[in-house]
């Protein structure tokens, strides 16, 4: 019997060292504000990784397609709950992310007779009037990350996403310092293609190091769009109609930023 809870200890290291080793090539995510909303942009090669959740909210995801589908749709179940049985205004990231996503990733990662979710999510929140965007990262075990907010000095201007945990913090250096909500759409996209480029590279080495030069990034990032296509979407604070998500035209986005 005192076997039993060193047995289950052993088995969620295991179990979090397999998911981590699914998702490791897994192609970064980066999402920014900029002057006019919230842009989300990755590379990838076979399959959409960028979706809208509701209204204000929206998602990227590495992993598995199955799981990420299958949160995709989860999330989008209970927004539209919410917002059907309240108000759209009532639909926020916290709360969904809080008390309804984060406890079903938990349980499934928890349950070591049953699979998890080999997925890593991104949203992001376009922020209503004067509050400000958020962007929150869910993780397989249910753990959350935001970019600021009522236990945090200060709100930062982007969210990112990768597949090991010195990648993302590669690519969150490289955004530190900047001010992305004052860049318009070409400037923006450049900008998240350059910490996408900082924290793809980052997953070809596991020494944790500076930041590479910009030179090197932009070497590396068209080294990579001639064999992946580019994916970008933005959700805009003066859209004309209710949605405010768009996904970007490939050759528009490969435009800006080639």
């Amino acid at each position: 019997m005192h076997e039993e809870p060193f047995r289950w200890v052993e088995a969620i290291a295991n179990r979090r060292e397999y998911i981590e080793d699914q998702l490791a090539p897994g192609s970064p995510i980066v999402a920014l504000s900029y002057h006019d909303g919230i842009l989300l942009f990755t590379l990838s090669r076979e399959r959409q990784k960028l979706f809208e959740v509701y209204d204000r909210i929206a998602l990227g995801g590495l992993g598995h397609p199955g799981d990420i589908e299958r949160l995709r749709m989860a999330a989008i179940e209970v927004a539209s709950t919410e917002g059907f049985a309240r108000a759209a205004d009532d639909v926020s990231l916290r709360r969904l992310a809080n008390y309804s996503m984060s406890p079903a990733l938990k349980a499934a990662f928890e349950q070591i007779y049953g699979p998890p979710f080999l997925a890593r999510l991104l949203f992001a929140e376009l922020g209503r009037r004067d509050a400000p965007n958020l962007f929150l990262r869910l993780d397989y075990d249910g753990s959350t990350h935001t970019n600021g907010g009522s236990f945090a000095t200060s709100f930062e201007d982007f969210g990112v996403i990768a597949g090991k945990a010195h990648a993302m913090r590669q690519m969150e250096n490289f955004l530190r310092g900047k001010d992305p909500a004052k860049c318009s759409l070409a400037e923006a996209l450049k900008l998240a293609a350059a910490a996408w480029a900082a924290g793809h590279m980052a997953l070809s080495d596991d020494r944790e190091g500076e930041v590479p030069a910009m030179d090197r990034l932009r070497a590396h990032l068209h080294e990579q769009l001639a064999a992946t296509s580019v994916e970008a979407a933005v959700m805009e604070v003066k859209a004309p109609v209710a949605v405010t998500y768009r996904s970007l035209a490939e050759g528009e986005a490969r435009a800006m930023i080639s």
